[in-house]
């Protein structure tokens, strides 16, 4: 296939860093693909999609989040009647500056070595399709499309863990920074895994160099320490929220991650802050 060129020049009009598109896509399979010099943001609305690229095609799903770099060269075909994607034309140098200014974000997204995708369940793709109706009728500047992208970017960050760590245990460490997997302890993480305990346990040790137990307890103090400079809430409520009703026991594991007690770690992060002595 011969490449056919898009420039943002072209696409972004009077100033603007975004240009939304809504299209049906034909079945016809394309004779081209196209190269572009923007960062293009695009996600299956509505039925299924083919994704042409250099290396192949992939199918895309609904709920499919693509996201292709400057320089990337793709082309779309739809599958049925019905195949509805929406496409974000972003502007290059405010792709460049997000990735210099936020260090998490090299090697992911737009900042990956080669186009990134993700499959959104229902809530979190209604919730993406909100926040571009609100970026339509904004401005769309540099701050709109910074304050749409920002907050989405960091709901999608991947946990950051060593390198080799299995699909399986990247997805439990996502899930026990919820309290309702935390509080049950080592055991519910276990059980997220799908896995053995002791086969949690070697690949957790050998990825992160903690037990099951050390993982979620540093999750749980983590936790402990938001609510204690962020709430009112009793010492008594906050520990049994992170799962640990036993007040020496939850004394014991907080001085030993903040070396300080619950209340001294109240009065220097929260009270003093406030009110400084």
């Amino acid at each position: 296939m011969t490449d056919i060129s898009l420039a943002y020049r072209e696409i972004l009009r009077d100033g603007a860093a975004v240009h939304v598109t809504r299209a049906q896509v034909a079945p016809t399979r394309p004779k081209a693909l196209h190269n572009q010099d923007f960062h293009e943001l695009f996600w299956v609305q509505n039925g299924h999609i083919r994704h042409h690229q250099p290396d192949g095609v992939t199918s895309l799903a609904e709920g499919s989040v693509v996201f292709m770099r400057a320089g990337d060269s793709h082309a779309l075909q739809g599958r049925g009647e019905h195949a509805l994607v929406v496409s974000l034309t972003l502007h290059p140098q405010l792709i460049e500056a997000l990735g210099k200014r936020h260090k998490a974000l090299p090697g992911q997204f737009f900042w990956a070595e080669t186009p990134q995708m993700l499959l959104l369940d229902t809530s979190a793709l209604i919730a993406l399709n909100q926040a571009t109706l609100k970026l339509e009728r904004s401005a769309r500047d540099r701050l709109s499309v910074e304050a749409f992208l920002l907050p989405l970017c960091a709901g999608w960050l991947k946990p950051d863990l060593h390198e080799g760590a299995p699909d399986w245990l990247s997805d439990a460490i996502t899930a026990a920074r919820s309290p309702a997997v935390f509080r049950e302890g080592a055991a519910g993480f276990v059980a997220q895994t799908g896995q053995t305990h002791p086969h949690v346990s070697r690949t957790l040790k050998r990825v992160t160099g903690k037990s099951p137990s050390a993982f979620i307890n540093d999750l749980r103090m983590q936790h402990a320490a938001l609510q204690l400079t962020g709430t009112t809430e009793t010492l008594a409520d906050i520990a049994a929220d992170c799962g640990i009703p036993n007040l020496s026991h939850f004394h014991k594991l907080f001085r030993a991650a903040h070396g300080l007690t619950p209340h001294q770690y109240r009065h220097k992060y929260q009270r003093h802050v406030v009110q400084p002595d």
